[in-house]
């Protein structure tokens, strides 16, 4: 299947792009793109959103560019987000202006319709009813985990407070603990407790600042699913940030991504993948190249040229005039490409990555072209060989030429 991409005049949920099916048999491309972008309106105004991003800017001091530049995204409550990003690219400092510790110069973030941060209006921290989780936890080293989870129910009466921290402790899986303190549990165990401590006051929004980043990959990947499991039990709205793909995956219902201070696609991690809206988010997301390609239509087929030969399986492909002469560029993920001694393409292997299961090879055809294959580890071929390689891609996905 090939997809093409049309700005998405609705302006929020999908932060700018949306994904549409080229309409075969139209004439007129952009009034393809109002009837499907107009539909799509109808459904997103029908979802209620907890979280509302609009047009959001932050602007520090000094600085030219923006930290934060015209981000917009909704999260429905009981749902969990996910901001992923290379360093520096503006997710934490987004969390942050939603917990109201970073003042907004522009745009607005709504919390249950209310209007909680803006230019002119800056509801305080405290009375958001904002939980947070750090990276390093921030837990008390003098206090017990009983006394660590209750430090924010000092409100209640004493035994309406050890109700609750037993109830989230039992959430968490850490009933039995209470009496432990901080260093006498594992990694994994002090940020369940900095979870519950979060959840313990009943916040309407849970902000999550990379709270696997002190942790092992193994462990990191196992307490993504255990958390998601929690917040899920817990009915938790939630926004993570982290820069660990996999852990994004694990644990997000919809996954932004953020690049130098832009949200480029906020969406499932499906389609992030499989229908990347920007090249950034396809270089990003992933292993994959892109390789020059050529579309041209072959009597009511549009057939996409490229160094690893004809695509024609292209079912929703955009039309040639959709590009200068038909040139692109199109995406090739290392899982399109298949290892096949009988395939006429060859390929010569100058980078080989051990993964246990598979290979990751990197490959150059004999015109210098690069891609990037998966192989079963049992096909160890040596560096230098030339191997044998055929496309086989579901999800055609073209850009621009760069």
């Amino acid at each position: 299947m090939c997809l093409s991409r049309v700005e998405n005049m609705y302006g929020g949920l999908m932060s700018g792009v949306d994904w549409i099916p080229a309409c075969a048999g139209m004439t007129d491309g952009l009034q393809c793109a109002l009837r499907n972008a107009n539909e799509n309106c109808k459904h997103l105004q029908s979802i209620t959103m907890f979280l509302e991003i609009s047009q959001l800017q932050v602007q520090y001091p000094g600085r030219a560019q923006p930290a934060v530049a015209q981000v917009s995204f909704g999260l429905p409550a009981g749902d969990i987000g996910v901001l992923i990003g290379p360093s520096g690219c503006g997710k934490t400092t987004l969390l942050r202006a939603i917990a109201g510790l970073e003042p907004v110069t522009g745009g607005q973030i709504k919390l249950s319709g209310q209007v909680v941060s803006s230019a002119t209006q800056q509801l305080p921290p405290e009375q958001r009813r904002i939980g947070m989780v750090f990276q390093d936890y921030a837990l008390f080293p003098h206090l017990d985990v009983a006394r660590n989870v209750g430090f924010g129910l000092h409100h209640l009466p004493s035994p309406e407070r050890a109700a609750r921290v037993a109830e989230v402790l039992a959430l968490v899986g850490l009933q039995g603990s209470e009496k432990n303190f901080p260093h006498q549990l594992s990694g994994g165990q002090q940020q369940r407790v900095a979870l519950a401590r979060a959840l313990a006051p009943r916040p309407q929004l849970l902000l999550l600042d990379e709270p696997f980043s002190n942790l092992d990959v193994e462990l990191r990947e196992r307490l993504a699913h255990e958390v998601r499991n929690i917040l899920k039990a817990a009915q938790a709205t939630a926004l993570f940030v982290t820069h660990d793909q996999l852990e994004a995956f694990a644990i997000g219902d919809t996954i932004g991504v953020m690049h130098e201070g832009h949200l480029h696609q906020w969406d499932d991690a499906y389609t992030l993948y499989h229908r990347p809206a920007t090249r950034f988010v396809a270089n990003f997301i992933g292993h994959g190249v892109f390789a020059p390609a050529t579309l041209r239509s072959k009597g009511e087929q549009t057939v996409v040229s490229t160094p690893l030969g004809d695509l024609t399986d292209v079912a929703e492909c955009p039309l040639p005039s959709a590009f200068a002469s038909g040139e692109c560029d199109v995406l090739l993920r290392a899982d399109d490409i298949v290892h096949d001694d009988d395939a006429p393409v060859k390929a010569e292997i100058i980078r080989k990555t051990f993964r246990g299961s598979e290979f990751l090879y990197t490959l150059r055809l004999a015109g210098g072209q690069t891609v990037l294959a998966h192989v079963p580890s049992h096909h160890d071929h040596k560096l230098g060989e030339w191997i044998g390689i055929r496309p086989q891609v579901d999800h055609v996905v073209t850009f621009e030429r760069s």
